[in-house]
């Protein structure tokens, strides 16, 4: 089974933009980081579960079970309803990669609970700084 945690952060929004992407298997964490030159926290949601998800498909087993964790509530819900009024391009592309595998359990956790990805977001914003 695996975990993945996902976060974005914006200084200002639109703005520079930090993702952070923690994945924990079998006890050992992996964690990644991207930067974007400017998007909306929300694109940046998108955009950290899609480079996280990308990951997943080009480095693990397609049969394992994905728990995958969230903050942002639009993700979670655009996810679970299949529908998003203003991202549905990213939606598209996130669920083709999360089609790839088996099984995928989507939840929405607190900001506090995310402090892995969250920390590697903000770290990824400071390098754009």
């Amino acid at each position: 089974m695996l975990k993945i945690y996902t976060d974005a952060a914006t200084k200002g929004n639109p703005g520079p933009t930090g993702l952070g992407i923690l994945i924990i298997n079998q006890h050992q964490q992996q964690q990644l980081s991207q930067t974007l030159e400017s998007a909306t926290n929300h694109e940046g949601e998108f955009a950290a579960a899609i480079a996280g998800f990308q990951y997943l498909v080009d480095h693990y087993d397609h049969q394992e079970t994905v728990l995958f964790y969230t903050d942002s509530r639009l993700l979670s819900d655009a996810i679970g309803k299949n529908y998003t009024k203003h991202y549905q391009s990213q939606l598209k592309q996130l669920n083709q990669l999360l089609s790839q595998f088996t099984t995928v359990v989507t939840q929405w956790i607190s900001e506090r609970e995310n402090h892995g990805a969250h920390h590697l977001a903000n770290q990824a914003l400071q390098q754009l700084e």
